[in-house]
């Protein structure tokens, strides 16, 4: 007899899970950490980031432009160095999250260093923990193979300020690199591809050596290595509150070890409510253009952006993804700075098209939506609608697109365990309401 004829959960299973919402009213609750107006609710202070979308008046949202800032620093400021000294952003950065301060070149250069000398894996990991068992999704390989970097460390348990800096720095270093070999024994074990092993070269940035190890001939332009370089500074941090970030702070105040922290959040940042949204964004657009004769014409386009809203196209679900964020109402400077960078690299090549019909897409949707559900919430596009095209003309295949976030990330997350492990001081713990009313009454085998 199979498991779903013993078990009848698999007919009931919403209804033994169903909470009636009247509950959430009754007492309340304010589901996903949100206050009814949309806004998060406050759940600890943080010095790392900043995500501004909106202004408070007397209790009321006002939209604003959106800002985001490390360590108190513009993220516009940070990325617009342009100067012949300053190749690649990402390792400041990261310096930047982690350290407090930004760098002189002297620092940056020996975290560099630290970074370029702890690319090395364990003696055989590559064959005996990516490429055996391997899964078939490359973001649960990556925080398997995180668990499995802690039985290679004598000290996994040390919860000294020297092992945590070391452990973060190692996973900085060490992700990107695990990340291509994942992928390449996924394809190699699922879809009969070849298994593809570039050692990584010292010396070159984060960016460089994820596209070197990438590309079969190693080959890349430094135009395609700085535009990936700012993905991962733009993919970085992003406040305390994001679900993998918070996912970091709920494992920290449990004083659980550093890998199985970031293997945790790495599960988070799958979920396609967060990072793996992308994939949505990705198909939907692809469906889109599949069925708009003319990208050019916006009446065709506006027709189809209202039949996703209506539920009548792409995953029935009335979603436009790519607009609309839980902080950012005017504008998401992630998405702002990512545009600049896009139109750019899609000038005069086959992107260009592609190009404008996404403009086209973040200029209509917020009007499609207020015409068809008269929704006056202010929405603007966020990083996701550039992010895999972006992606997409650097040749990166969709099945990193997630796993590249986690590798930027990163350094998100190490600030975030530092600050916690040092101001938390107690383990986060909130409160769920029981909806039943006093006790039921037991009764033996025999009368149930």
């Amino acid at each position: 007899m199979g498991t779903e004829k013993r078990l009848d959960l698999y007919e009931n299973f919403n209804a033994i899970n169903t909470i009636a919402p009247e509950n959430y009213d009754t007492y309340s609750v304010k589901r996903g950490l949100r206050n009814p107006d949309g806004t998060g609710v406050v759940a600890g202070v943080t010095n790392i980031s900043s995500v501004h979308g909106y202004l408070l008046s007397d209790g009321v949202k006002i939209p604003d432009d959106g800002r985001l800032s490390y360590r108190g620093y513009d993220l516009y400021d940070l990325l617009s160095d342009e100067s012949g000294d300053r190749r690649f952003a990402y390792e400041e950065i990261s310096y930047l999250l982690i350290m407090g301060k930004l760098p002189t070149r002297t620092e940056l250069d020996g975290y560099i260093a630290s970074i370029d000398a702890a690319r090395e894996l364990p003696d055989g990991f590559t064959a005996s923990k990516i490429m055996r068992d391997t899964p078939r999704d490359v973001m649960n390989l990556l925080s398997r193979s995180i668990l499995q970097l802690y039985v290679d460390d004598p000290d996994a348990e040390d919860r000294s300020a020297k092992h945590e800096i070391t452990t973060a720095i190692s996973l900085i270093s060490r992700l990107p690199r695990i990340m291509v070999l994942s992928y390449y024994a996924v394809r190699a074990r699922y879809f009969g591809e070849s298994m593809i092993l570039h050692r990584f070269t010292p010396g070159e940035s984060t960016a460089e050596t994820i596209l070197s190890m990438l590309r079969p001939d190693r080959s890349y332009t430094q135009q395609e290595a700085r535009m990936l370089d700012i993905m991962l500074c733009l993919h970085a941090e992003h406040g305390g509150g994001n679900n993998s970030t918070f996912t970091t702070r709920v494992l920290t105040s449990a004083d659980t070890d550093p890998y199985s922290t970031y293997a945790a959040a790495i599960g988070s940042l799958k979920g396609r409510k967060h990072g793996g949204a992308n994939h949505q964004i990705i198909a939907m657009q692809n469906e889109l253009m599949e069925n708009v004769a003319d990208w050019e014409d916006d009446g065709q386009v506006a027709d189809y952006l209202a039949k996703i809203v209506n539920r009548e196209a792409y995953d029935r679900s009335g979603l436009v993804y790519g607009i609309g964020h839980a902080v950012y109402t005017k504008s998401d400077p992630r998405a702002v700075i990512l545009k600049r960078f896009a139109r750019d690299l899609a000038e005069g090549t086959e992107f260009e098209a592609k190009f404008h019909l996404l403009e086209s897409i973040e200029r209509l949707a917020p009007e499609v939506i207020l015409a068809e559900k008269g929704t006056k919430k202010d929405m603007c596009a966020n990083v996701d609608m550039y992010s895999g095209f972006v992606y997409s003309m650097l040749g990166i295949p969709e099945d990193l697109f997630t796993p590249l976030f986690a590798c930027a990330r990163m350094s998100g997350w190490a600030a975030h365990r530092f600050e916690e492990i040092v101001s938390g001081k107690r383990i986060i713990r909130p409160a769920y309401k029981s909806a039943h009313q006093g006790l039921r009454q037991w009764k033996p085998m025999g009368e149930r």
